[in-house]
């Protein structure tokens, strides 16, 4: 199991007094990639002019526009919620932009009260992601958005 306590802290030190976004967010997303088990991409798609683009991420080459409600992150940005997808192949419209992806997680980032982007996180196994990720996850992302609100 992933000690998501370390990885937060992590997170806090490697974005401290950092003022350019990508920067956090690359770090963020190497972060992830290097910390958690099982995955074959994690990073950020920004939400600009109505659409999710893609940001700063590791793995290989990604989509690079997704429509809100789109999609797992679509979906996630459409309905501003958290979601967690066991088998992506079961889920209306997924997107397979590494045909490998078995499971998913998508949790939205805020700024100023306003949809920044999402985190992205796959893995090329089935039910990848419990409830312990989905928490530990959306605590990164509360750090994230609080390090991103003094950019």
């Amino acid at each position: 199991m992933a000690d998501y306590d370390l990885i937060c802290r992590e997170l806090y030190e490697l974005s401290d007094r950092i003022g350019y976004d990508i920067t956090v967010l690359s770090n963020a997303s190497a972060l992830l990639f290097a910390s958690l088990e099982r995955l074959n991409w994690a990073g950020f798609y920004l939400f600009r002019e109505g659409k999710l683009l893609l940001g700063p991420f590791q793995g290989k080459p990604a989509c690079t526009v997704i429509e809100p409600g789109r999609g797992v992150c679509g979906t996630a940005a459409a309905e501003d919620r958290t979601v967690v997808v066991p088998d992506v192949h079961k889920f209306p419209g997924h997107i397979a932009c590494d045909g490998a992806s078995e499971s998913e997680i998508v949790i939205p980032v805020h700024v100023k009260g306003q949809l920044y982007g999402v985190l992205d996180i796959d893995s090329p196994f089935k039910n990848r992601f419990s409830e312990a990720d989905r928490s530990g996850l959306e605590l990164f992302v509360k750090i994230l958005e609080e390090r991103l609100e003094k950019i």
